[in-house]
């Protein structure tokens, strides 16, 4: 059995257990405040970053993992006997992680797939999943790469900010914007299109939006089959599991999770956000 190692980035928020289980190898996207860039989940924790958050004068920015890392990485694998690797990385609409490891992949004597998730976060845990069941049953790799691809096709993430201040800051949307939705508790609903984020709805109140989600995700399981589904929030758990307890009073048989998004999601969308995030087979 070939030996094979799955790498992706930090928007997929994987806990360690699965990082174990699954032999996945992270690389961390980071933050940049005012003083200095931090490493998501190596020098900052979801606690620490909505703590500065709060407290910037100015929005922080983004970054991706630089070529140095990934092909020190591929090198690592190869010293360590790995066959290949599966690298499965944040939509390539959002960022230029997916672009830097075709690039390294090119560079390295290593055999790297990349694999452009074409979103973020709870549906990157099911494609992993379902790739590593798949090798597991002795498939190749060029199956499982059109499998996983096949699911960036159908997989879902909707999420509703609490307020605009956050989208304000980080330059999504302008002040008058900002204060007037404040003003008349207006919500968007932000979900992903090929790739990239768009406003899908803007409504009056938060239930409204939830209802506009609720709506997408009864279409896909009447269409199709959505064994699972992710309540996913950016530090507001407590509404995330409101979220999951109303989901299983409507879909008792549904496995619903609390998932928090990467800290990239909330450099723009805030703290407070919540959303829904599935697969639909």
């Amino acid at each position: 059995m070939k030996k094979i190692a799955w790498i992706t980035d930090t928007a997929a928020q994987l806990d360690e257990a699965f990082i174990q289980q699954h032999n996945v190898h992270v690389l961390p996207l980071s933050v940049v405040f005012d003083e200095g860039s931090y490493r998501e989940s190596i020098d900052l924790t979801q606690e620490e970053f909505y703590d500065k958050l709060r407290l910037a004068k100015v929005s922080p920015k983004t970054s991706q993992p630089a070529i140095g890392e990934m092909l020190e990485l591929y090198e690592k694998l190869q010293s360590e006997g790995y066959d290949f690797a599966i690298a499965l990385h944040l939509s390539s609409g959002l960022s230029g992680t997916f672009d830097s490891a075709q690039s390294a992949a090119e560079m390295s004597d290593f055999k790297v797939y990349p694999i452009d998730s074409k979103i973020g976060s709870f549906p990157m845990v099911k494609m992993i999943e379902v790739g590593d069941r798949m090798f597991a049953e002795g498939q190749d790799a060029d199956k499982v790469v059109a499998t996983i691809q096949g699911m960036a096709e159908k997989a879902h993430l909707s999420f509703i900010p609490s307020s605009l201040n956050q989208l304000h800051k980080s330059g999504r949307v302008s002040g008058t914007q900002s204060f007037i939705s404040n003003i008349l508790n207006i919500k968007l609903v932000i979900t992903f299109v090929d790739g990239v984020t768009v406003m899908k709805e803007k409504v009056r109140s938060n239930k409204r939006a939830k209802q506009s989600v609720m709506s997408a995700l009864r279409k896909d399981m009447e269409t199709g089959t959505v064994p699972e589904v992710a309540a996913i929030h950016c530090n507001n758990a407590e509404d995330a599991e409101v979220w999951k307890k109303e989901l299983l009073q409507e879909f008792p048989e549904l496995k619903v999770s609390v998932v928090p998004l990467s800290v990239c999601v909330g450099v723009h969308a805030g703290e407070g956000t919540t959303g829904l995030s599935w697969v639909s087979y």
